[in-house]
């Protein structure tokens, strides 16, 4: 194959297209964080008014864990960046804007949640 072609079923391109990732994964993370339900406020620190380092988490290996999933959650965003699916009907500018601003916006999102969760209880 030469090129790549966009499917006959596919009328035009999806307006998400290339944000899917992004979304999808912001979504998880989301739901990861009720569920996990971590310390928001310094006041709620099992530390509070001492020294020492304490986790916003119960179990304090989401310590490791958070950063290991934002990590992931961006890989998966600059993945879907270079898949065919995103690149169909769109011209190269687009394809492009897109990427950046998928990318951009995952990598903000991802530090400043992991930074500001991270550093509650420090």
């Amino acid at each position: 194959m030469a090129g790549v072609t966009r499917p006959e079923h596919q009328q035009r391109p999806s307006r998400l297209g290339g944000f899917w990732g992004f979304l999808v994964g912001g979504a998880a993370v989301a739901l990861l964080l009720v569920v996990l339900q971590p310390v928001t406020d310094p006041k709620d620190c099992p530390n509070y008014g001492a020294a020492g380092n304490a986790s916003v988490f119960a179990n304090s290996a989401w310590d490791f864990y958070l950063p290991l999933v934002l990590l992931g959650w961006l890989v998966l965003v600059v993945a879907e960046q270079a898949h065919p699916a995103a690149w169909w009907g769109r011209t190269r500018t687009a394809v492009a804007g897109r990427a950046v601003a998928a990318v951009s916006l995952t990598l903000v999102a991802a530090c400043c949640l992991g930074a500001t969760l991270l550093a509650t209880c420090r």
